[in-house]
């Protein structure tokens, strides 16, 4: 089928990263001296070169597309990320208060009541997401009475101002109007993010305002949700956070004639136009987020419904905003930096090698517990983040330097650390697993299994068959005997042989297949001590084989503290732990090796989807290889299997370069 063409004259818009995916329905192509009949140009908001692109479409007899930012759009401010959301209109561009637009169409068309549902969904998903058009800031805590008024400046010279029958007369009579209405009241005046960057100029002058009785001035860069959940009620000229502000259910003023003016849902300063009489709320809201706006899933770089961008946009600003503004990253190795960055977006990291230059007023994030007796004399509410790989890491062995898609970021302890409650440990013991959770859970579970993914995901490996007269074979998993994990998880225990020792001691005439650790197979860790004569206490040491395929072959796994048991309850294998592990001590494993602090810190009973959830889901965080930005365990495991299926660079050349960071 051939698509209708969209001409594109400006080489900034073409520029747009996402604008395939918003537009693909079209073909998208360049300024031609020769178009073709039943073309259509695309003309961008009101900017010069809309204007431009309207006069090569007059001059041509063609079609214009009127194009704008959507309602919902980015992280970041435009100039910052690509748009993951545009409005599209083949009448005009609904900032015109004196034209008609293809969205007042929409807001006019009734709703069913499957539309109806939607809508009250997604307006609640809006309120409880926190989200607006920019997300790129943390919520507000000003220092406010209870019940203002908040006041919207704008850009000088924005064309949702001029086009809305407004200009600057409107903010002075706003500012007037909100102290004389409401006497009684502290008046917050909220200053546009692009003025707070520097970039562009207000309409107020902010000396004034200062000295303004009863208003303060919100010259800060601070998300509008907050704000708008305590505002009493919100003035605007034609600001989209008057739109917002009816999404929250408050009283909007308008002293222009904004797109959700003149509709009967917010007093008006100025008559409405003929085409808008009074609708319901939940038309406005459908016909500006569902029916009107075109969005792009920033993972898939596909087409998608407002829910996708919705959902996405709440995980960026939940995760950003989960430690504190500054944060001082402790002895990270420099190719560590990068990642380091991306998993505590949203917080401006700085780095220092030694725990002593660490800001007594910074949070310090450090690698595991390396740096704990440095750092043990830190302010009681400055607590320290031990940072660790998380359980879905990557394709490839971390010490090869292979990027990691989680970690984990615990502000009480570490899940391997046994010796003190954990993050994980307090999330498994006191968590409320609802239904839904549950059910997510165990999706995640079966698609881990049907991939056969692992922590590490190691490819191009030799098959291992299972022995014909091996009636039951106990697979033992050995570990690098000088990992953290074993230092503050193992308690009699601590050698892969005498752990060896142990399994046959306990089954002398089971089939005992010996695993080592990946690390120390690619040489790029030492053997344990007396791990040289693991045959003679198993029946079949295995090598270059993945953990995915011998886990079905098996019919029980013996660990000290690895992931390795982890991975077997997934698919459902008997478990021994001789350690502490973090999966132990639930009721789902064979411990034999846990202290009386462990268990009775572990006295709760769990499922195993219960287990996955708190492990898989609210403990780790994730960011894309894709969008470098947070996402989901679900969207981890497709980049993984993705990930995969890729070429990878030689072995020899990632554990050169491994050693050599090492020995620096």
């Amino acid at each position: 089928m051939t698509l209708p063409r969209l001409i594109i004259c400006s080489a900034g818009v073409r520029k747009i990263a996402t604008l395939a995916a918003l537009l693909d329905d079209h073909e998208l192509v360049r300024q031609s001296a020769q178009p073709q009949p039943g073309d259509s140009v695309v003309a961008w908001g009101q900017r010069p070169s809309a204007l431009r692109a309207q006069r090569y479409a007059e001059r041509h007899g063609l079609g214009v597309r009127h194009i704008e930012d959507g309602f919902l759009r980015s992280v970041g401010l435009g100039y910052m990320d690509a748009p993951l959301s545009i409005v599209y209109d083949d009448q005009g561009l609904y900032l015109d208060a004196n034209h008609p637009a293809r969205l007042e169409t929409l807001v006019r068309q009734p709703l069913d009541t499957a539309q109806q549902q939607r809508t009250h969904a997604l307006i609640t998903a809006w309120r409880e997401g926190r989200v607006s058009k920019y997300n790129h800031t943390r919520d507000a805590h000003p220092d406010l009475p209870a019940g203002y008024i908040l006041v919207v400046d704008q850009t000088y010279g924005d064309a949702s101002v001029t086009a809305g029958a407004a200009g600057p007369d409107a903010f002075t009579r706003m500012l007037a109007a909100a102290l004389d209405e409401h006497p009684d009241r502290t008046i917050a005046l909220k200053i546009h993010p692009d003025v707070v960057s520097g970039r562009k100029r207000g309409y107020f002058n902010v000396d004034q305002v200062r000295a303004t009785p009863r208003v303060v001035l919100l010259d800060q860069d601070m998300h509008p949700a907050g704000l708008l959940a305590d505002a009493h009620a919100v003035y605007t000229v034609t600001s989209q956070l008057g739109f917002e502000a009816l999404l929250w259910g408050k009283p909007v003023r308008t002293f222009g004639m904004p797109f959700y003016a003149g509709w009967g849902l917010t007093q008006d300063d100025l008559p409405a136009p003929a085409r808008r009489q009074p609708v319901p709320l939940q038309q406005l809201v459908h016909a500006a987020l569902i029916g009107y706006c075109r969005y792009a899933d920033p993972e898939t770089g596909q087409r998608c419904e407002v829910e996708t961008v919705l959902a996405w946009l709440a995980l960026q600003r939940r995760m950003r905003q989960r430690f504190p503004e500054r944060i001082t990253a402790v002895g990270f190795s420099g190719w560590k930096h990068g990642y380091v960055r991306e998993f505590f977006d949203g917080s401006r990291v700085h780095f220092a090698w030694f725990a002593k230059r660490a800001s007594q007023d910074d949070t310090v994030a450090s690698w595991g517990r390396k740096k704990d007796a440095a750092l043990q004399h830190r302010p009681s509410d400055k607590p320290v983040i031990r940072v660790e790989d998380g359980f879905l890491r990557s394709v490839g062995l971390g010490a090869d330097l292979i990027r990691p898609v989680s970690w984990v970021q615990d502000d009480l302890g570490i899940y391997y650390d046994a010796t003190r409650p954990s993050r994980l440990e307090h999330l498994l013991a006191h968590t409320d697993f609802p239904p839904a959770v549950l059910a997510r859970a165990a999706a995640l579970r079966q698609t881990i299994c049907d991939a056969g993914i692992t922590k590490y995901n190691l490819t191009g490996q030799v098959a291992w068959t299972r022995p014909a007269e091996a009636q039951r074979v106990l697979l033992v998993v050995g570990q690098v005997e000088t990992d953290a994990s074993i230092r503050y998880g193992a308690s009699t225990i601590r050698r892969n042989i005498d752990l060896l020792r142990a399994v046959r001691r306990a089954y002398p005439d089971e089939y005992v297949l010996y695993k080592p650790h990946p690390d120390v197979l690619a040489g790029l860790r030492s053997s344990g001590e007396g791990e040289g004569e693991a045959l003679a206490d198993c029946d079949e040491i295995i090598g270059d084989t993945s953990l995915e395929q011998i886990l079905p072959l098996v019919d029980e796994v013996h660990v000290l503290t690895s992931l390795a048991g982890f991975e077997a309850l997934l698919r459902h294998k008997p478990v021994v732990t001789y350690g502490q592990p973090f999966y132990a001590g639930w009721g789902l494993t064979d411990d034999r090796g846990l202290t009386p602090d462990v268990r009775r810190r572990r006295s709760r009973t769990l499922t195993l989807d219960e287990l996955v959830a708190g492990t898989l889901m609210l403990y780790p965080t994730y960011v894309s290889r894709v969008t470098h930005r947070f996402t989901t365990p679900e969207r981890v495991l497709q980049e993984l299997i993705t990930w995969r299926e890729m070429p990878r660079q030689s072995s020899r050349w990632r554990h050169g370069i491994a050693k050599l960071f090492r020995e620096k």
